[in-house]
């Protein structure tokens, strides 16, 4: 009786390890499928420093990239506000450096992850493209857009560019209950993602043990040095584009969520005066927009590309 029970729970344990596995795996090649059903194809582009940068591209029309944020990729940020614009625009989503299948073989900073960017578009042959990006793709963005000539318009999402002071990092770890902002974006286990996702997102979500484990280990357990590095040298690269004129700055739309608790709605309202861009503040909605509200993030950007 003792074998067997010890054995039941054996294959038990077993069970649900793989379990949550098979869930966030396969929640991972749905979209990659749903995103391949449509006509989107994966890629890979060699960079010239050494290293990889993925992406996903399809439809026709002016072109569009979407930047996602820290700890996710481009199909997890993106995919639903892919398969709504690539209807009307040529969608390029690519993985960002150390997230997903992408790195460089430079230093982990703003500056290298905006050079990569930019092989890729060169290597697309494109002159002018649209932009969106959030949160820590959202920086990217800022900095692309210091090459207005090449930008035709920009949407920033929950993301303040240069408007941000050491007292909002400060803030942040107070209200998160941590030591460090790169103790929050690059977590070390299981617990540490439930406490990233319970201050992205508006509702507090019960995730099981060994689904947040194996969220860790699929999205959160690589490139951990150089995740850490791009958090701690955001500073240097805030003081970096704070130098260049706003004034010279395209067109540009703001989007907040009215509970961000990453950076909240005072940062959106500053980078919108700062830049003289109108901002739109989603009710009801925290720092994970592209998630929360995909269908009204996909609304805003194509009628704001769409507008004179």
């Amino acid at each position: 009786m003792k074998r067997f029970l010890h054995y039941s729970i054996l294959f038990w344990a077993f069970l649900v390890m793989t379990t949550g596995c098979e869930v966030v795996r396969w929640k991972t090649t749905h979209d990659q499928a749903s995103l391949e059903k449509e006509g989107f194809s994966k890629h890979k582009m060699m960079l010239r420093e050494g290293g990889q940068l993925t992406y996903w591209e399809g439809g026709q029309g002016e072109p569009l990239l979407l930047l996602h944020g820290f700890g996710g990729t481009a199909a997890a940020t993106w995919k639903a506000e892919m398969l709504q614009l690539s209807k009307k625009y040529y969608v390029i989503a690519p993985d960002l450096l150390w997230f997903g299948e992408s790195y460089s073989d430079n230093t982990a900073q703003l500056s290298t992850q905006t050079n990569a960017i930019w092989q890729l578009i060169d290597k697309l042959q494109l002159n002018k493209i649209n932009v969106a990006g959030i949160s820590y793709g959202g920086f990217i963005t800022y900095d692309m857009m210091l090459t207005p000539e090449r930008i035709n318009k920009a949407v920033i999402i929950a993301s303040p560019g240069p408007q941000f002071n050491d007292k909002d990092l400060h803030d942040l770890v107070k209200r998160a209950g941590i030591r460090s902002p790169e103790e929050l974006f690059v977590p070390n286990n299981g617990d540490d993602v439930k406490r990233l996702y319970d201050n992205v997102f508006i509702n507090k979500k019960f995730i099981p043990d060994f689904i947040a484990n194996q969220i860790y280990l699929d999205y959160f357990s690589e490139w951990k040095p150089q995740r850490t590095q791009l958090i701690q040298t955001l500073p240097n690269d805030r003081d970096r584009i704070q130098q260049y004129d706003p004034k010279k700055l395209p067109q540009a739309l703001i989007i907040w969520g009215q509970n961000d608790q990453i950076f909240p709605l005072n940062n959106g309202i500053k980078l919108s005066q700062y830049i003289q861009s109108p901002i739109i503040v989603l009710p009801n909605t925290a720092h994970g927009i592209t998630n929360e509200k995909p269908n009204v993030t996909a609304d805003l950007i194509d009628n704001f590309l769409s507008s004179l």
